[in-house]
């Protein structure tokens, strides 16, 4: 697996509001919540004209709010579904995805991601880690490749985006489709390019703690019109409307279901709060940089800790901000850490558990800690931090300052 050189590793990309900063234990406590979603009066407002606009599903809101995403990642197609699992779902389907197939997903990812692969009867196969990013490893990959494999779903871990020039560049030798999981990547950027309007599906999601929200939600951005006009009826319960009455007329009750799809449309309320948080996308990333540059600061006074390697080339969307404890330097396990930061009021998470130890898909596909040795050994030391629009610089440095203390307190 390829270490980055330093030459990878981006700089900073400006200037962190800090000029000094001693690391001492916090005297007084106070609470840092994990996140905290940034909605505003346009959204409040959006949502309330259209409950009263008696247009409650899927309608011009959601039509409008397709257009903007598109026009905002430079896809070609985009379609507002109920969720990234929908996205997912209806992308690998209209990839023919279904029993008999593999279909090869990162095990350092979120649990639907792949919970979609088998509601499709299909096979997931899981890939290790890159030790750096925790982004889908290229050289994994291409071992776990089997004959029946058909797609790749790499996901931007933590809204870095993966190798994408790499992966499908496999995926074109060995014959596969490549489907981006984008969740945490919305405003990110590969070599200048959108996330989003690079492979023939990117499918992002608006959950309440992503780049944006619509509370629940998601966007399926193609660059296939093909693949598109399927996802978009199979959205829609498999119903064709392009049909037309005995007189050759199209009337609104005539349609034909041609296949059995499934229930995946965004309302029209979800829609409008989007394309008011969509305004605000730019600006809710660069907030986000402007905490992780901070961080990135401070944690260079921090022994014990190592901080997210960024690589050249990308933007990051930072939809989260792993750091990875240096174990060998400490006397206490991650999870008494994450205990002494709770008693200190520091928010703070832990993403993810290896899909291929959760118990369902280590006893139904037999999969072993050892299969996986990069993400198990990640998984020991991650904690994710608390990065949001509106984060106070105080809070970070509190943060900070806990980890600090905690480190210091258990050093060897």
């Amino acid at each position: 697996m390829r270490t980055p050189r330093s030459s990878d590793v981006a700089e900073p990309s400006s200037e962190c509001a800090v000029t000094k900063f001693l690391i001492h234990t916090p005297t007084s406590r106070r609470e840092v919540p994990y996140f905290r979603p940034s909605i505003g009066e346009e959204e409040i407002n959006a949502a309330c004209e259209t409950m009263r606009s008696g247009w409650l599903t899927a309608g011009p809101r959601a039509k409008e709010f397709e257009d903007d995403f598109g026009a905002f990642v430079k896809a070609p197609y985009t379609i507002a579904v109920a969720s990234c699992t929908a996205a997912l779902q209806l992308a690998l389907e209209a990839m023919g995805v279904g029993p008999g197939v593999d279909v090869l997903v990162p095990t350092m990812t979120f649990a639907s991601a792949v919970a979609v692969v088998v509601h499709l009867g299909a096979r997931p196969v899981f890939v290790d880690c890159d030790p750096a990013t925790l982004n889908m490893d290229v050289a994994d990959l291409e071992r776990r490749i089997t004959p029946k494999s058909k797609v790749v779903v790499p996901m931007h871990f933590a809204g870095q985006p993966c190798a994408l020039h790499e992966i499908r560049a496999i995926a074109e030798h060995h014959g596969l489709r490549v489907i981006e999981d984008a969740a945490h990547a919305l405003a990110a950027t590969y070599h200048t390019e959108p996330i989003g309007s690079i492979s023939e599906v990117s499918c992002f999601s608006f959950y309440a703690n992503k780049g944006m929200t619509t509370g629940e939600g998601g966007m399926i951005a193609a660059t296939d019109e093909d693949l598109a006009r399927r996802m978009r009826f199979m959205a829609y319960n498999g119903i064709n409307r392009d049909c037309l009455t005995a007189a050759g007329v199209k009337r609104w009750w005539k349609y034909e279901v041609v296949a059995p799809g499934y229930k995946a449309n965004m309302t029209d309320i979800q829609a409008a709060i989007g394309i008011q948080q969509l305004k605000k996308a730019r600006r809710f990333r660069d907030e986000r940089q402007h905490c992780a540059d901070l961080y990135r600061a401070l944690f260079d006074m921090v022994p014990s800790v190592r901080a997210p390697v960024v690589l050249q080339g990308l933007t990051h969307a930072w939809h989260m901000h792993v750091i990875q404890l240096e174990l060998d330097q400490l006397r206490i396990g991650r999870d008494e850490f994450s205990l002494r930061l709770e008693e200190m009021g520091a928010g703070h998470n832990v993403h993810y558990l290896p899909l291929h130890m959760h118990s369902y898909y280590r006893d139904t596909f037999g999969c072993r800690a050892e299969d996986f040795p990069v993400a198990m050994s990640a998984y020991d030391r991650i904690l994710s931090l608390p990065i949001y629009p509106g984060l106070a610089d105080a809070d970070i440095e509190y943060v900070v300052e806990c980890i600090a203390a905690v480190a210091d307190q258990y050093r060897r």
